[in-house]
């Protein structure tokens, strides 16, 4: 298998460039979809409120998340751009982002990695000509711990600021939709921003606590479920399973297990980043949650963590389970019915295929 996996793409324009950042971004999770596996399973079945719950195994938890997945991400970022060397490169930059980090700095890890395998390969170019024989290894090894260190230092002074400002003005922009009673739109900006990784920072900074205030006075708040309503991921993988890529629908059926009865709504954001039109897919399947669940006069008296659905069911009042039901169902079909349509029913993947079955044949 290759060690990364970026969609073909053609043509120019706008909507091209759109799918090659996609694509690319998607190439730097999706070869460690392993690890997100891994993770999902380990905090679904042993933290406090999982099915197994573990005070020692849970441990694990915090430091897959915050340290483990973005050093994978920025060092499979920086092997794009720069091979081996730009994988160690990348991955010493993204330590400066996660020290002091108080979210999962996945989105600036997409960042760095890639950005100190760049300069790497521009400090390689330069001195590849000019370095005397017999000197090659010892250059290298100090160019790459060189560019390496002051990546981390940058990420630590200058990204890591910049990603948090950027999970602040999120959550912001979340809490004046909410202030202004336009929930369905708070849609707009959530499922974006869940893509981008930044679904913690919104959930436990912004919504989380209004809607434990909200509970506590009226004794449940659909703030809990804006976030972490699985029907939209759910929606998303099931169109993939039958409309995607062919060569990603076999990853589907474990996807759709570790999300909707795990609840660890990671593990579909590479699929979004993959083709990123698709955004409008859970946009949709959000937005229709939401507003069945303001309709149904729906709500949680906690928070669901993780966002599955027996840690629904778990939190939902009595009484409260058809509206709750209802929500993720609707949401779920409003996010597959246009996640199909976007991916053209799978009619293009037939299209490749019968082209390399035609290609193969003239080839035999």
């Amino acid at each position: 298998m290759a060690d990364t996996y970026t969609p073909p793409v053609t043509g120019t324009g706008a909507k091209a460039t759109i799918q090659r950042i996609g694509g690319y971004l998607a190439g730097m999770i999706m070869p460690n979809i392993g690890a997100f596996i891994a993770f999902g399973l380990i905090t679904a079945l042993f933290i406090p409120t999982g099915w197994l719950p573990n005070e020692e195994f849970a441990k694990l938890v915090g430091p897959i998340i915050s340290t483990l997945l973005p050093i994978l991400i920025g060092y499979t970022g920086g092997r794009m751009v720069h091979g081996q060397r730009g994988a160690v490169a990348g991955a010493v930059a993204t330590v400066g982002l996660i020290v002091g980090a108080t979210i999962p700095m996945f989105l600036g890890a997409m960042i760095i990695g890639p950005l100190a395998a760049y300069v790497l390969k521009l400090v390689d170019g330069f001195t590849q000509d000019r370095t005397k024989a017999g000197f090659e290894m010892l250059v290298d090894n100090f160019t790459a711990g060189i560019v390496g260190g002051g990546m981390a230092l940058l990420g630590a002074w200058g990204i890591g600021p910049v990603v948090r400002v950027v999970t602040e003005a999120a959550g912001s922009a979340v809490g004046w939709l909410i202030d202004n009673g336009v929930l369905p739109l708070a849609s707009l900006l959530i499922e974006p921003a869940k893509v981008l990784f930044l679904n913690n920072a919104i959930n436990h900074g912004v919504l989380g606590p209004l809607g434990v205030a909200e509970a506590a006075r009226t004794g449940k708040s659909i703030l809990f479920m804006l976030e972490s309503n699985p029907g939209p991921g759910l929606g998303l993988l099931l169109a993939f399973m039958f409309f995607g890529p062919m060569a990603m629908r076999p990853t589907t059926p474990a996807a759709i297990i570790i999300h909707f009865f795990g609840g660890i709504h990671e593990i579909y954001f590479p699929y979004v980043l993959m083709k990123p039109r698709l955004i409008l897919a859970v946009i949709a399947g959000g937005m229709v949650g939401v507003f069945t669940f303001m309709i149904t006069g729906s709500g949680l008296v906690a928070p669901p963590s993780p966002g599955s659905i027996f840690a629904y069911l778990a939190v939902t009042p009595r009484g409260g389970w058809l509206g709750v039901g209802a929500g993720i169902a609707l949401s779920a079909a409003a996010s597959f019915i246009v996640a199909a349509i976007l991916l053209g029913f799978g009619r293009g993947e037939k299209k490749q295929q019968e082209q390399a079955q035609s290609t193969e044949g003239a080839t035999a």
